[in-house]
């Protein structure tokens, strides 16, 4: 038997169960793939979520495995303009005015290595949750690997198993929210967008909008762009060549990697806890990732739910602080992750109306003139925390502290 039990071992779950196994809580995770898989999906962290990647002791590896990123700009196709912003704004309130980029794979790689370290954390791969019965001190949970029945007892489990988490399922929850008319075609592409002043953000447009972002110094970026589900699935690959033609600046040769292409959703789960099951990122709230709040939205669930699960197991904290985690959590979607990543797909994606248009444009060419409003944006972000649970301070406060206690957080 184990304390928790954590389905699935991508960023969120292996991210919850480092914070459970740094405060001394067993852990085992399952996780049906084999290993862990890249998905051209989150590559970026905004930097008021570094200090807590700090504090879990896997904020310089990476950095090392990843590069900083001080600009954001927002192209208009139509026009030509670029609006370019930095983090000057936040230099005196950060030592880390930046954003990193780092693949989502790259992650779970760090947190894979420092999971090592500790002896009372098991990790099941090629093990697919099956079901789970949940009785009044423990649940039971049935999984298959190799195609011979297992079973596992915990005191709580974890769903961090993604947007079609089959333990929600299992508990009967659903997703509620809307799913978008677009769909997300993402590449991976060789191109000097440098070269013709192109940084990482957006370009603006109804029909050619898209996201762009750097995903390493070798060259590679990441680029997205969205069309109708009405086009048929099969046949994106054809329809890739067409868009780039038109958008991409200068001679237009480039190298495509990889593309997939995905729906995207506003939605959630009525309540993250249902008895002595947890629900964590992509398996309580999926969003439009046009804001890249998605996977930063995961990770503060990490935070706050690692520490309050670990409470609850060493009897520090009763178990009503995890409805507090359940209702401050979707909080936090509801009000922050959903309409900031709508608003933020409306501008780029569905820029139609020209007199919003150009609102919007004046607001961003005055934020550059007016260092607190630009602040303000910049800070957006730091929205998506939760403060403790069990203390009440925020991911900084707490690092700060443990800076001057000199605790050991990873040993």
């Amino acid at each position: 038997m184990t304390e928790v039990l954590i389905v699935g071992a991508g960023p969120v779950g292996l991210m919850t169960a480092l914070g459970l196994a740094q405060a001394g809580v067993p852990v085992t995770l399952l996780e049906a793939e084999d290993d862990i898989v890249y998905s051209p999906r989150a590559i970026s962290y905004a930097w008021p979520i570094l200090p807590g990647l700090e504090l879990f002791g896997v904020l310089d590896d990476m950095l090392a495995a990843g590069h900083p990123v001080d600009e954001r700009c927002w192209s208009i196709f139509r026009t030509g303009e670029t609006i370019v912003y930095n983090h000057d704004a936040v230099r005196g309130i950060t030592d880390r005015p930046y954003n990193l980029t780092l693949a989502q794979d790259l992650l779970a790689k760090v947190v894979l290595q420092h999971l090592k370290r500790y002896p009372d954390v098991r990790i099941h791969w090629g093990t697919k949750f099956i079901g789970l019965s949940q009785e009044s001190n423990n649940v039971v949970v049935t999984a298959e690997r190799a195609g011979v029945p297992v079973e596992f007892m915990a005191d709580w489990v974890v769903a961090a198993d993604g947007g079609r988490s089959a333990v929600r399922k299992a508990v009967g929850l659903t997703m509620d929210g809307l799913t978008w008319p677009q769909r997300f075609v993402v590449t991976n592409i060789y191109f000097d967008f440098e070269k013709y002043g192109w940084n990482s953000g957006y370009l603006v447009d109804p029909v050619y909008g898209a996201v762009v972002y750097k995903i390493n110094l070798d060259g590679l970026w990441r680029f997205t762009f969205a069309e109708e589900t009405t086009e048929p699935l099969e046949t994106v690959m054809e329809r890739i060549p067409q868009f780039m033609e038109t958008v991409l600046p200068g001679d237009k040769k480039y190298e495509l990697v990889l593309h997939t292409a995905y729906n995207m959703h506003q939605r959630t789960a009525a309540t993250y806890r249902v008895g002595r099951v947890l629900l964590a990122g992509d398996a309580a709230h999926i969003t439009n990732p046009t804001s890249g709040f998605g996977l930063m939205g995961g990770i503060y669930d990490s935070f706050v739910l690692s520490e309050a699960l670990a409470a609850v197991v060493h009897g520090q904290a009763g178990d009503e602080i995890l409805d507090r985690y359940s209702e401050l959590r979707r909080k936090v979607y509801l009000e922050v992750t959903s309409p900031v990543s709508t608003e933020s797909l409306r501008l780029v994606f569905n820029s139609g109306d020209e007199d919003r248009l150009n609102k919007d444009l004046e607001l961003l060419r005055n934020r550059k003139k007016d260092p607190e409003a630009m602040r303000k944006f910049l800070s957006v972000p730091a929205a998506l925390e939760t403060p403790s649970l069990v203390t009440g301070r925020t991911l900084e406060q707490m690092l700060q502290y443990d800076n001057h206690s000199n605790r050991v957080l990873d040993a």
